[in-house]
């Protein structure tokens, strides 16, 4: 079964997150992602008001997601946005048609 990443960013610092944005999409796709939503409009509808930017990135499955999430190259990645943003990433299957 497919996999969605799904990432909510609050950027604190977006001079800081350039590099970090700018180079994650090309190891995402060599990983098998794909962006499905980025950088789009939102409205929230219900809730609590949250301001936060929304990424989701569809894998093949759940361990694709997982090797992106966990290799070397990432982890470079992840020390980039390290105090330029604040992010929750939940990782969820893909069920039904």
């Amino acid at each position: 079964m497919g996999a969605f990443m799904i990432i909510q960013a609050d950027i604190t610092d977006p001079e800081r997150f350039v590099e970090y944005a700018k180079r994650t999409p090309a190891l995402v796709e060599q990983h098998g992602g794909r962006y499905r939503v980025m950088r789009g409009a939102s409205e929230q509808l219900e809730g609590s008001e949250d301001r936060r930017k929304i990424v989701v990135s569809e894998w093949p499955s759940m361990e694709a997601a997982k090797a992106f999430w966990d290799c070397p190259e990432y982890q470079e990645l992840k020390a980039l946005r390290e105090g330029a943003a604040n992010i929750d990433v939940h990782l969820v299957e893909i069920t039904g048609d």
